[in-house]
């Protein structure tokens, strides 16, 4: 049984937020204007309990508001990026140079893919953060950001 101290995913998010807003509070703190449309996508990926692309974005905001633009979508996207608040992970680019988007939780996680059937979770460990300490000492760096994939076969696909 995995604990606080090994724990895998199964499929969701760990550190799909609790908190609804967190996205849009970090923003207006920096005064930034948000329009109905962009506080609809900040609500969508705040709430995301997977990684999403910028279509699956687009696709979900649109059934809360129709009039959500894809350029609209990407500009918050930039946005976002820019102030430190998501990351854009290619997933070892199992579906080619599609990306996906998280935002930042309280804990780093290292994204595990299978290379068959595309399913990725997310993997955290005590022995994560204890290597992340030792690179930042042995390299001299405050680490602010880490990421990590690993790809490999999971056991439904190994089967013959």
């Amino acid at each position: 049984m995995p604990t606080t101290a090994h724990r895998v995913s199964a499929g969701e998010r760990i550190n799909a937020h609790a908190l609804p807003g967190r996205l849009q509070e970090a923003l207006e703190s920096r005064g930034v204007r948000l329009t109905r449309q962009r506080k609809i996508l900040l609500s969508v990926m705040d709430s995301a309990e997977r990684h999403l692309d910028a279509g699956a974005i687009l696709e979900r905001a649109q059934k809360l508001d129709p009039r959500v633009h894809k350029v609209t979508v990407y500009r918050t996207l930039d946005l976002l990026k820019r102030n430190g608040l998501i990351d854009e992970l290619d997933l070892l680019h199992l579906r080619g140079d599609q990306h996906f988007y998280e935002s930042h939780g309280p804990r780093d996680h290292i994204h595990v893919a299978c290379l068959k059937c595309g399913k990725v979770r997310e993997f955290e460990s005590e022995l994560y953060e204890k290597l992340k300490k030792q690179i930042a000492k042995d390299c001299n760096i405050q680490i602010t950001l880490t990421r990590t994939e690993v790809g490999g076969y999971c056991e439904k696909c190994r089967k013959p």
